[in-house]
């Protein structure tokens, strides 16, 4: 497979450890640790695996969150709760959800032991030079039950994809808030609305960015992407797809091919459970 295929295979993959993100298994689980409800879990509970780092260092590696909005929540986290305990309430939740919504009998059955093989494989083969968010969960321990040896994996594999993205990005030479506006403007991701308010920008930050992508030619009047806007954010695809081919490849094309399979099934009963929000969150095109 080449590094488009396989990027196609991530993107599609990728619902099954995002799902963590939107399930209230994770709140709860999260809450429960001692964290406050909201971004604090998806900071903390996300960068946890890194450890007690500092705001700056989180905010490094969550590239289109607005600083103020991470030093509202880090290091505080880490007072209220270790970033050990969150780990493994992360892990409860991923198995509650998955349970939840897949059933016992779909996660206890062979092809999901031999998709959690796989991703496993695939995972353990990444290298994470200048990866700090796929390093640090690599590191840690493998869970026993396969459908969470298959959410971990494929978890790492999604974090190797996103450093090499964000690495991309700064490459173009933009700016995080850049990036997330961009980003919405190409009405495959997050409405504006949700990333702009999720990721802690106001209005004026928002506007000033936009005029900014104006200015250099990717966005036109009305928000929308220029020709030169869409073949950017191709090439930041193709990037983000090379950068993030290698561990896929350890598997060979029946292998990738045999995950793509097992997963994609496993990724349509997740969305026909309603994994992701409905509402207010994502373009109706990226359902």
């Amino acid at each position: 497979m080449d590094k488009t295929q396989i990027g196609n295979v991530a993107r599609v993959l990728q619902t099954i450890p995002a799902m963590a993100y939107f399930a209230p298994e994770t709140e709860e689980e999260l809450t429960a640790a001692g964290l406050e409800a909201g971004v604090m879990c998806y900071l903390g509970g996300r960068a946890a695996p890194m450890g007690a780092v500092s705001a700056s260092v989180v905010h490094a590696v969550f590239y289109t969150f607005n600083p103020e909005r991470v030093r509202r929540h880090i290091p505080k986290a880490w007072s209220l709760a270790t970033p050990a305990t969150l780990v493994e309430a992360r892990f409860v939740a991923a198995d509650r959800a998955l349970n939840r919504m897949l059933g016992a009998e779909v996660i206890t059955s062979p092809e999901v032991a031999e998709a959690a093989e796989l991703a496993r494989r695939a995972a353990s083969s990444a290298a994470t030079e200048g990866r700090p968010l796929a390093g640090s969960h690599q590191e840690l321990d493998w869970p026993t039950a396969p459908h969470l040896v298959l959410w971990h994996g494929l978890n790492i594999l999604r974090e190797h994809r996103g450093d090499g993205h964000m690495a991309t990005l700064l490459n173009a030479g933009l700016s995080g808030l850049q990036a997330l506006v961009s980003n919405a403007a190409t009405g495959r991701g997050f409405l504006p609305s949700f990333a702009q308010s999720h990721r802690g920008w106001s209005e004026e930050q928002w506007d000033t960015a936009v005029d900014e992508l104006r200015e250099r030619g990717v966005l036109d009047a009305a928000g929308g992407l220029t020709k030169e806007g869409s073949a950017l954010r191709a090439q930041l695809e193709e990037g983000t797809d090379r950068s993030g081919a290698a561990p896929w490849r350890t598997l060979g094309a029946d292998g990738i091919q045999r995950l793509a399979d097992v997963g994609g099934r496993l990724t349509n009963l997740l969305l026909a459970a309603g994994c992701l929000p409905s509402e207010g969150v994502f373009f109706p095109v990226a359902r």
